[in-house]
């Protein structure tokens, strides 16, 4: 009889928990580093009327254009994703 004062306490405490409540950091901006643009491409020379030249600045172009914007859109599919996993668990 004497333990049921305590045992009575004790579960009426554990009846009325309330939810945790989880504090999460914000979710981080993206760094200026990150942010980087891609750099100039190379210009022909119009004083040149060789097209090897020519083909040669084309090609470094778009060999350029192509790794840069494999590289940001890799990036930014990274960043969305971890963004939306972030969201999901803190949900």
């Amino acid at each position: 009889m004497k333990y049921l004062l305590p045992v009575l306490l004790l579960a009426g405490c554990s009846s009325f928990k309330t939810p945790p409540v989880t504090v999460a950091p914000p979710w981080p901006d993206v760094t200026p580093a990150m942010m980087e643009a891609c750099d100039d491409l190379k210009t022909v020379n119009t004083n040149t009327e060789k097209l090897s030249e020519v083909l040669t600045v084309v090609t470094d172009n778009y060999a350029q254009y192509y790794l840069c914007a494999g590289k940001i859109n890799d990036w930014n599919t990274w960043y969305r994703t971890q963004k939306q996993i972030y969201e999901k668990a803190t949900k």
